[in-house]
């Protein structure tokens, strides 16, 4: 099992967490968000936060709805939208950050070693231009880091604002030809299974739970089983990549492994483990279960 974190990051820095909450910065703007695994005590007082910080999120008083929702309090000077870049060996992609409702910016920087992965594996694949299926795939992270390989990408998402925003991140970056799907994720897999598609990699990354277009309910522990399911009749034999990353709190790495061998019994070994941030004081955020390998 392993812990892995992205270590070329220069736009990106977790300052301090604790007491459910994180500090970080990205570019020159220093964001204050809940974070609920941060059960341990801050390093910083709360007046450096307090000092530090150009935007703070703050919940709405709703607890008993569990509503996610709430809004940013912004300095002077704080822009709501802005671009950070992100540079590994050949690989550079420019992303848009925005302040959203629901707390998320746009961007999981935790990620940013899978980006390095997908890179790797989709350039290293000995085929011609692969072709990689990018599943609940938000603002497009993984599918730029494919494109720049050289990858045929089909990014699926169910929300159509944020297939809008992965397209602005295609264009900030200098690519193009990524082919935007706005579709829930099973019923689409389902239909290129009926349809014979085959692809070399293979990106799913599921939220705990969520909707889809029209109204569809997602959770995690009902859903993951047919998920790995369709990718093992999707995925290439050979030649050929998968990317897992499982943000339940409730999921072990050793679930993800499982999960693998039963659907992928032909898969000698894989890598996997936990995502974290280190914070300047060396506490490891962790921020989900990932499992990946190539064939």
């Amino acid at each position: 099992m392993t812990l892995l974190t992205p270590t070329a990051w220069r736009d990106y820095e977790l300052i301090d967490t604790g007491d459910g909450e994180k500090l970080e910065r990205y570019d020159k703007y220093i964001l204050r968000r809940p974070e609920p695994q941060a059960v341990w005590k801050k390093t910083l007082p709360a007046p450096e936060w307090n000092r530090q910080a150009n935007a703070t999120f703050k919940r709405e008083d709703d607890r008993q709805k569990g509503s996610e929702r709430g809004e940013w309090i912004l300095k002077p000077g704080m822009p709501e939208q802005w671009f950070i870049d992100y540079h590994w060996k050949n690989l550079s992609i420019r992303m848009r950050l925005g302040l959203t409702a629901f707390k998320q910016i746009g961007i999981f920087p935790e990620q940013a070693e899978n980006w390095n992965f997908i890179y790797q594996a989709a350039g290293e694949s000995g085929v011609n231009m692969p072709r990689v299926l990018n599943l609940f795939a938000y603002t497009g992270g993984a599918s730029l880091a494919a494109k720049a390989a050289g990858a045929d990408v089909v990014h699926v998402d169910s929300v159509r604002r944020v297939i809008h925003w992965a397209a602005e991140n295609q264009e900030a970056s200098g690519l193009n030809g990524i082919r935007w799907v706005v579709e829930d994720v099973v019923k689409f897999m389902r239909r290129e299974v009926k349809r014979s598609r085959m692809y070399h990699g293979i990106i799913l990354d599921p939220p705990a739970y969520g909707h889809g277009p029209a109204g569809e309910r997602w959770v995690l522990e009902d859903g993951i089983g047919e998920l790995i399911e369709l990718c093992s009749k999707l995925l290439e034999k050979e030649h050929s990549f998968l990317v897992l990353n499982l943000y339940s709190m409730s999921f072990s790495a050793l679930i993800a492994e499982n999960l693998i061998k039963t659907h992928f019994p032909d898969v000698d070994q894989s890598e996997f483990g936990e995502l974290y941030l280190p914070d300047r004081s060396g506490k490891k955020l962790p921020l989900g279960v990932f499992l990946r390998f190539r064939r």
